[in-house]
C-alpha cells in the first residue's frame, strides 16, 4: 500500500494547488480591504463555464488570457455593488451583499448553461507520464505549473510595478496610504479584479480534469478559503503551504481511508486552525484602530 504513496501525493499536489490558487485570491483583497468574496466560487464556476464556451473558437490556450480578462471585470462588478458601499458605510454589510451577488451569479448561469455537469475537453493528452515511482497526468502537471506561474507573476507585479507598490502600502496601513496620495479605493477595486481573475483562471485549469457546471466552485471555494485560514490571509506564502497541507490530506484520507470522507479533513483542519491559531501558521495578527 505504501508503494502508492508517491502516486497519492501527486494527486494531493495537483488538488492542492488549485486550492492554493483559490486562497491566493482571498488573501489578495482580505490584505488591501480586510474583506473577502464570500461569492469565490461563483466566479470560479463562471469563468469555467465562460471558458467552455470559447475554448470550441479560440482553443484552450486562447481561452485562457480571455476568461482572465472576464474575471478581472467580474470582480469589478463585485466589488462596486457589494464592497464598496459597505466601505463607505463602515460596515460588515460585505459579507451578505457578496453572497447575494454569488447566489444571483449562480442562478443566471444555470439560466444559461443549464444545471447539469459537462466535460470541459483537455488541451493534453490522457495518457499518464511516469515520474519515479508515480504516474502523472499532464493537466496535473499543467495544473502545478500554472498555479505557480500566476502566483509568481502576481507577486512579481507587486515587487516590481508602481501599481504593485500600490498595493503593498495599501496593504500594510491602508490610512497611511490613503495619506501618501495613493487612490485606495482604486488600489481595492484592482484587488476584487485580480482575484476574480484567479478564481476564473483556476476554474479553467480545473475543469478539464473535473466536471464543469453552475455549481461546482462551491467547494472548491470552501477549500480554498479552508487554506487561506491555514496559512494565514497575510500571507501569500501561507495560501500555498495550506493548500497543499489540504489537498494531500484529502487525497490520502480518500485512498487510505474512504472516499466518502475525502471532505471531511479540509473541514476539520479549518475548525482547528480557528480555534488554535485564527491568524494562520504564516499570517500576522493584524491591529485594529478603535
Amino acid at each position: 500500500m505504501f508503494d502508492l504513496l508517491p502516486q497519492v501525493l501527486v494527486s494531493g499536489v495537483s488538488l492542492g494547488m488549485i486550492y492554493g490558487l483559490i486562497a491566493f485570491g482571498y488573501q489578495l483583497t482580505y490584505v488591501t480591504s480586510r474583506t473577502v468574496n464570500f461569492g469565490q466560487g461563483e466566479a470560479l464556476a463562471v469563468g469555467a463555464l465562460v471558458g467552455l464556451s470559447l475554448v470550441s473558437f479560440l482553443g484552450f490556450w486562447a481561452t485562457i488570457p480571455a476568461v482572465i480578462v472576464f474575471g478581472g471585470l467580474y470582480g469589478l462588478a463585485v466589488e462596486r455593488v457589494a464592497i464598496r458601499p459597505a466601505l463607505q458605510s463602515k460596515s460588515e454589510g460585505w459579507i451578505l451583499a457578496t453572497i447575494a451577488v454569488g447566489i444571483i451569479v449562480k442562478n443566471v448561469s444555470e439560466n444559461i448553461w443549464g444545471k447539469e455537469d459537462v466535460p470541459f475537453p483537455s488541451p493534453l493528452p490522457q495518457v499518464p507520464i511516469q515520474i519515479g515511482q508515480a504516474f502523472v497526468m499532464p493537466m496535473e502537471i499543467l495544473i502545478v505549473v500554472g498555479a505557480l506561474l500566476l502566483m509568481l507573476l502576481v507577486e512579481g507585479f507587486n515587487r516590481f510595478t508602481l501599481m504593485g507598490r500600490a498595493f503593498v502600502a495599501t496593504a500594510d496601513d491602508r490610512d497611511a496610504a490613503g495619506l501618501m496620495g495613493i487612490d485606495t479605493s482604486k488600489v481595492i477595486a484592482g484587488s476584487y479584479a485580480l482575484s476574480c481573475a484567479i478564481a476564473a483562471y483556476a476554474g479553467v485549469l480545473m475543469a478539464p480534469v473535473t466536471l464543469t457546471g453552475p455549481g461546482m466552485g462551491l467547494v472548491l471555494a470552501l477549500k480554498g478559503f479552508a487554506a487561506g485560514i491555514l496559512g494565514g490571509l497575510t500571507s501569500g506564502l501561507g495560501a500555498v503551504v495550506g493548500g497543499l497541507i489540504i489537498g494531500i490530506a484529502e487525497a490520502m484520507t480518500a485512498f487510505y481511508i474512504s472516499t466518502g470522507y475525502k471532505e471531511v479533513p479540509g473541514l476539520v483542519i479549518l475548525l482547528v486552525a480557528l480555534a488554535l491559531k485564527p491568524e494562520g501558521l504564516f499570517g500576522k495578527v493584524l491591529a485594529r484602530k478603535v
